[in-house]
């Protein structure tokens, strides 16, 4: 009994730190890219089936959950931007990134916020992830032509790439029609 007791404390303890960890990276990035003072309104938000099956169509890649977290940036009492943030999957692991948008769609900054395969971590560069900024709904995102692929990272740049085409068409449909 006193075995079961401990082995459930662990899982309980590392999920809260798992989890805590997520949301200080997130909190971190979203004052990196919209400055310090901002005020952050967070919540899940459940996808419409019709409106997942119609994005997932267009860019070839599905949504890894049915929610997705959406954050709403505010100054002053303004909304000056939204980040979103969702997982996809890398060679056989979820990846978490977080996008980052302008109150127009227009991407500002993206970040991989946990990387858990062995290989292909290179896309957690802040190099790789700046040729993101000023995408938009109308931008490509092929990779080779206007995002640069990686050696040895196929898998997890295909994979992020298309992640952060999903959320700027999902962003657009949500937040910006």
């Amino acid at each position: 009994m006193i075995m079961i007791i401990k082995i459930l404390f662990i899982v309980i303890f590392s999920f809260v730190a798992y989890s805590q960890n997520i949301k200080e990276k997130v909190n971190i990035s979203l004052e990196n890219c919209f400055g310090k003072n901002i005020q952050i309104d967070f919540e899940k938000l459940k996808l419409k089936n019709e409106l997942k099956n119609s994005i997932e169509k267009k860019v070839g890649q599905k949504f890894y959950s049915d929610e997705v977290y959406l954050y709403k940036i505010s100054f002053d009492k303004k909304i000056i931007g939204y980040g979103l943030l969702d997982n996809v999957y890398g060679k056989s692991l979820p990846i978490t990134f977080l996008v980052m948008f302008d109150s127009t769609g227009k991407i500002l900054c993206s970040e991989i916020v946990k990387y858990r395969e062995p290989y292909g971590g290179a896309i957690q560069s802040k190099e790789w992830n700046d040729q993101f900024k000023g995408k938009n709904v109308d931008s490509e995102f092929i990779v080779g032509k206007d995002v640069s692929g990686i050696s040895g990272a196929t898998i997890s740049v295909n994979s992020v790439n298309k992640g952060i085409k999903k959320l700027t068409l999902l962003l657009s449909e949500i937040i910006l029609k």
